[in-house]
């Protein structure tokens, strides 16, 4: 897929993500329903949103594959053109009203990411990446934090759904936040490495997240001039089960890969 092509890709993906929110920005009468535990929820507008991404994007690429969060079964990674969904990332955030919620979507050819979107309706800011073209929100280019970890904010995640890491994510956010101006939990991967990838967070981190947490948003932040690594150091790609994750600009994310690196 050439950029021509990529930046094509992504004009569909951002037109269906648009349409897709204004079920999320419409919603009402919200009712969760527990999946794997009392924190890990879907309602009918996760479902509502998935069938509608799923539907444009098919119209748009015939043929294409999906790997979507609230599906039981997910195509292989390895496939020509592949749509991986989070249809609303921050669901909770979402069924509390928080809104600090999107739509991300990011499609990969064949195993190697081609374009994506991370769309907040709440605030109207679409984050979009094709590979090769840079990185943009609502269509202004943008970097990641060029400065030093010490002059950063650090966005984490406190993987909800694994309350065996609880007591290794706080240790690890403390060590964080000594080494940072501060700390920040916003409740969706998807939106903290938008936050790196805009330069609004110096990095982020992670114990564990899904594929379609963090597809769009790895793009987004190396189209950025960012990096992904797991929590170990190793270059993050696109695995099918759980992953540790920390992104960040030059700087500041090697500089809290260091950090955090030491068991904890």
């Amino acid at each position: 897929m050439n950029l021509e092509q990529a930046t094509a890709l992504c004009e569909k993906i951002q037109a269906a993500e648009r349409e897709a929110a204004e079920l999320i920005l419409h919603a009402h009468g919200i009712l969760a329903e527990m999946k794997t535990g009392h924190r890990d929820v879907v309602t009918e507008y996760d479902k509502r949103v998935q069938a509608l991404l799923t539907e444009r994007l098919s119209q748009a690429v015939p043929g294409a594959r999906f790997y979507c969060e609230e599906s039981e079964r997910r195509d292989e990674l390895s496939a020509e053109r592949l749509f991986i969904i989070d249809p609303i990332d921050g669901t909770m955030n979402f069924v509390r009203g928080f809104s600090r919620s999107c739509v991300s979507v990011a499609c990969a050819q064949e195993g190697e990411l081609a374009a994506a979107a991370i769309y907040n309706p709440y605030l109207d800011e679409m984050f979009t990446a094709v590979k090769g073209g840079g990185a943009f929100l609502n269509g202004r280019p943008i970097r990641t934090w060029e400065g030093p970890l010490s002059e950063s904010l650090v966005c984490f995640g406190t993987a909800p759904y694994n309350q065996a890491l609880t007591e290794r994510t706080f240790r690890l956010a403390e060590r964080a936040h000594r080494a940072s101006l501060d700390v920040r939990r916003e409740g969706s991967a998807a939106l903290d490495l938008c936050s790196v990838a805009a330069g609004r967070a110096g990095a982020y981190f992670e114990l564990e997240v899904s594929l379609w947490d963090y597809a769009a948003g790895l793009l987004l932040v190396r189209e950025a001039g960012g990096e992904c690594f797991t929590l170990e150091g190793e270059r993050l790609g696109l695995v099918p089960g759980k992953t540790s994750i920390l992104a960040g600009g030059p700087q500041a994310g090697a500089e809290l890969l260091q950090t955090l690196k030491n068991p904890a």
